[in-house]
């Protein structure tokens, strides 16, 4: 399932293990990074930031920052960040960030996964289309990598 406005991006999976088994791809940083291809320094604490060097090749130069928001323990993972923040050259802090929730929902089927990427309309005109575009591909890819790293 895909549905996007200019604000916001949402993706589904439906992933073949216990919501246990998700929650703790998304919650843990080691495993977290495994998937998403960062290499976080730090666990993931509501209201710090959690910074890494990306490992995705092409992007092994950017480091990548995440402040955790919400832990709904097997429900809910919020974090913000500078979405598609890939200019060295940009200082990205004054800009607004972005919301992005993880959503578990226990089926009998497994695990239904869904990630919502929201508050594009508030980025600068310069960059909100690019962006937008980039985060709608990569959370498409992203999920594809939850799916492989939890076997489900």
């Amino acid at each position: 399932m895909t549905t996007s406005s200019t604000d916001r991006i949402e993706k589904s999976v439906l992933l073949r293990v216990p919501p246990a088994r998700v929650w703790r791809a998304l919650t843990d940083a080691d495993e977290f990074g495994a998937w998403f291809g960062v290499a976080l320094t730090t666990p993931f604490r509501v209201g710090e930031p959690t910074l890494g060097r990306i490992t995705h090749p092409g992007y092994e130069h950017l480091t990548m920052e995440v402040q955790v928001v919400a832990v709904e323990p097997e429900r809910r993972f919020a974090l913000e960040w500078h979405p598609y923040a890939v200019n060295p050259d940009t200082d990205y802090a004054a800009e607004p960030t972005t919301l992005v929730e993880f959503l578990l929902e226990p089926v009998p089927e497994g695990t239904r996964l869904t990630v919502i990427e929201s508050g594009f309309d508030r980025l600068p005109a310069a960059r909100r289309a690019e962006a937008f575009r980039m985060n709608e591909g990569g959370w498409e890819a992203q999920l594809a990598n939850v799916q492989a790293h939890v076997g489900g």
